[in-house]
């Protein structure tokens, strides 16, 4: 029955997802972040409550593939990690793309501002992110928000922008495209922008 997955206590800060007696930590499931914890628990309850297979459940949460522009692993160039999060274009999703990240994170960010209020990300901005890269026609805004907390570059293309975050970044360091902005302002959508991200960082 559906008590039989469950989330079992955190040992030295590792939850451990159980499925009938079987233990499976988070570091095992194919999409990470809190938010996709929460996803996945919900996913594997709900497959037990159908009868589906322990064996299936926990082949299915350690396999999915991640949807294209969201969180999407691209490469690893010479130690440093190129995710694809363009689909991010407001600033809750952006807090849970950089939530997640437990390197250091160069950060692509910028287009269409929706009335963002960046100080909800400060805290991670602190925590997480060594270097911005603004991307946009107009990025005065995030300039003037977060310059001063870490080094902030100006960048008005998707080359210069990947280029220039290849320079700020070091083996261990990710680079991360989380817009939290739409992308009407050089792309002609959250998509392009995405794709624009994924042949530049071929091209490095």
């Amino acid at each position: 029955n559906g008590s039989e997955f469950r989330k079992a206590k955190a040992l030295n800060k590792t939850i451990e997802i159980t499925i009938n007696n079987e233990v499976m930590t988070i570091e095992e499931l194919a999409l990470q972040g809190k938010h996709n914890i929460y996803n996945s628990m919900a996913a594997g309850l709900g497959s037990t409550l159908m009868n589906i297979r322990k064996e299936t459940i926990r082949t299915k949460l350690a396999s999915f593939d991640a949807l294209e522009h969201r969180l999407e692993s691209v490469l690893n160039i010479s130690g440093v990690e190129y995710i694809n999060d363009s689909k991010a274009t407001n600033v809750n999703a952006t807090y849970y793309a950089l939530e997640c990240q437990s390197q250091p994170v160069v950060w692509i960010v910028g287009g269409v501002d929706k009335g963002n209020d960046y100080n909800e990300l400060m805290s991670l901005i602190q925590n997480k992110v060594k270097a911005i890269v603004a991307l946009g026609a107009d990025n005065s805004k995030i300039i003037e928000s977060f310059q001063g907390a870490v080094e902030v570059v100006d960048t008005d293309s998707m080359e210069k922008a990947v280029r220039k975050a290849s320079r700020l970044a070091e083996k261990g360091d990710v680079v991360l495209l989380s817009p939290c902005c739409a992308s009407f302002d050089l792309f002609e959508n959250y998509e392009d922008r995405g794709r624009q991200f994924k042949n530049a960082i071929r091209n490095l």
